[in-house]
This record gives C-alpha cells, sequence and structure tokens, in this order.
C-alpha cells in the first residue's frame, strides 16, 4: 500500500533517472586520447583480460569481464582482496588487467597494484579520480567522473555505477566491430541460449523421424496411407517412388479436398490425389532457415530430405516452437 502521495513517488523516481541520463551524457567528455589509448592496450593484449574491483565497482566489473568474454574477448574476474592471498598466481605479463575503483584509492586495490606491475600486466584504470594512486600507476586512465550521485545521501553509488557500467559497454562494443564480431560468433559462445539455436540449431536436430515419419509407396492405397499416418501419430504421410526418392506428401489438407470429388476415395491410389513436388526441406538447413520457408510458404509441416532427396523426416512447426526457434 503506497502511503505517499503517487505524483511525488513517481517524481522521486523520475530525479533519479533524470540525474543518471545527465551523468552519461557527460561521459562524452572522457572519450579522448585516454580511451583510445586503453582500446589500443586491450585490443592487442595477447593474454586475457583481467578485470578486478572492490564493492560496488567489482560488481559492475564482473558484468563487463563477462561481456568482454561473450564478444571475443577472452576475459576473467578477479576479485581484488582474493588476489592479494593467492589469486593474484593467475596473472601473466602479457595480460592486460582492468581495475574499476571511483575513489581510485580503495585498499584493496591499492594493495594489488604494486604486484600488477612487478608481474608486468598493464593496467586500465577506470576511475573518477585521475589523480588518485590507481590513476598514478595505470597505463591508461579513462574517467568516469560524475557531478553528484542519484542517491540523495551522496553516499550509495548509484550515477557512479551507471556511469562505470556505460563505460565498459562502450569498451566492449568498440572491440567487438573492432575484431569483426559476428552474430554467428556470438551464437557459437551462446549455444544454449535463444540466438544460438535460432543460428546453429539444424533441421536434423529437431524433426520427427522413424516412427513419427511415415513414408509410403506412391502405389499405396488411401485407406492404408490413413492408417500409417495414424498409426505414426503424425499428420502427413512422405510418398516415394519405387527408389525411395521423395516425389509428394499425402496432408489432411489433400484428404478433405479429395473426399467430395471422389466417392472411392479410400480405395483410389495416393499418387492420384498427393501434392505433388511439395515443398522440402534438407536435413542439414539452419532451423531458421526452414522457419523461412515455412511463412513464405504458409504450411504447417514439410518433409526432411537428405542429399539424395530421401525422405528422413518430418518438420512441423510445433518443432520450431519447442526448440525456441520462434
Amino acid at each position: 500500500m503506497v502511503t505517499k502521495n503517487k505524483k511525488t513517488i513517481l517524481s522521486w523516481a523520475k530525479l533519479v533517472l533524470d540525474t543518471e541520463r545527465k551523468g552519461i551524457a557527460n561521459l562524452n567528455k572522457s572519450l579522448d586520447e585516454n580511451f583510445l589509448k586503453a582500446i589500443d592496450i586491450i585490443y592487442n593484449c595477447r593474454g586475457r583480460v583481467v578485470v578486478t574491483g572492490m564493492g560496488k565497482a567489482g560488481i559492475i566489473g564482473q558484468k563487463f569481464s563477462a561481456t568482454l568474454s561473450s564478444t571475443g574477448s577472452s576475459s576473467f574476474w578477479l576479485h581484488a582482496a582474493e588476489a592479494v592471498h593467492g589469486d593474484l598466481g593467475s596473472l601473466r605479463e602479457d595480460d592486460v588487467a582492468v581495475v574499476l575503483s571511483y575513489s581510485g584509492e580503495t585498499d584493496e586495490v591499492k594493495n594489488l597494484i604494486p604486484f600488477i606491475k612487478k608481474i608486468g600486466t598493464k593496467i586500465v584504470a577506470l576511475t573518477g579520480n585521475n589523480k588518485s594512486s590507481l590513476a598514478r600507476y595505470a597505463d591508461s586512465v579513462v574517467s568516469v567522473k560524475i557531478d553528484k550521485e542519484a542517491c540523495p545521501l551522496g553516499l550509495a553509488p548509484t550515477t557512479s555505477t551507471t556511469a562505470m557500467l556505460a563505460i565498459c559497454d562502450a569498451i566492449s562494443v568498440v572491440l567487438q566491430k573492432m575484431k569483426g564480431f559476428k552474430e554467428k560468433d556470438f551464437a557459437f559462445f551462446h549455444p544454449r541460449g535463444s540466438l544460438g539455436r535460432r543460428l546453429l540449431l539444424k533441421v536434423k536436430d529437431i524433426m520427427r523421424t522413424k516412427k513419427f515419419n511415415p513414408v509410403v509407396k506412391e502405389k499405396a492405397l488411401i485407406k492404408d496411407v490413413l492408417l500409417n499416418i495414424t498409426s505414426h501419430h503424425a499428420g502427413a504421410a512422405s510418398v516415394v517412388d519405387l527408389k525411395g526418392k521423395l516425389v509428394g506428401i499425402f496432408t489432411d489438407g489433400d484428404l478433405r479436398r479429395n473426399l467430395e470429388q471422389h466417392h472411392q476415395l479410400l480405395q483410389m491410389k495416393v499418387k492420384a490425389v498427393m501434392t505433388k513436388n511439395p515443398t522440402v526441406v534438407f536435413d542439414y538447413n539452419l532451423a531458421s532457415e526452414a522457419m523461412k520457408i515455412l511463412e513464405k510458404k504458409k504450411i504447417d509441416e514439410v518433409p526432411v530430405v537428405d542429399k539424395n532427396y530421401k525422405p528422413v523426416g518430418m518438420l512441423d512447426i510445433q518443432d520450431l516452437i519447442a526448440a525456441g526457434i520462434i
């Protein structure tokens, strides 16, 4: 139950968003030679991009590292406090350490810097204090300085962490473009995500086969075809010639269209009433390609054939939905 005036509550929320929006807008001033140097250091990194920090800045750093890893830049997160208790051993000279600290004076970060320098790892600093200890020892400093926090007390990191996140995203996207990172690359690192499914899943991975894929000879009687379709719990049957190659498909639509015209339909051969030369998809096609074919042809089911044009499965719109393609 809202006890405060609704307009007051909304005005508070809008003030936060407005403050953070202005904070991000002012970051354009940070996009100077220092930003370019940071990009150059990270882009030419021969090792991994190691991201570290503490507190809220550290949480932003974890997201930054995850984004880098998923967009073509090998990266991992290193907790600044844990680093000086053994995890520092994961750093190598050819790595790049991206250190996030708004004040640049966080104790855990300050304690870590001398050891990073001793290893020989280059340091890219994201800080709001260009005169801090962190900035002084960094190889490149990207400013994330803001005018004020959205927190009314000016204490809780709000605008500052939003600014850090925005700069991290800017770095990630720039590197992604420089590396020529494409959709198929993104899908490779996200094989279980919706994009990965759309771009990597093939028809053969989701088509209905064997007992769910009725195949009949073109000389088969309609009554036998219907029994075949029913026993296979399918909605259509692929029709093949003597060599086993697909020549047609018999669907529920074919049955309904011919019932009025042919009183002895059940005794007729399927060859006479089937849909000849039907639309097909190949088992090696991407599922996303098959989806486009079904949409273009306005059909719900399609035979799947191999390179020899022999039916190896049946693909239904429901199979695509279940696989997350739609």
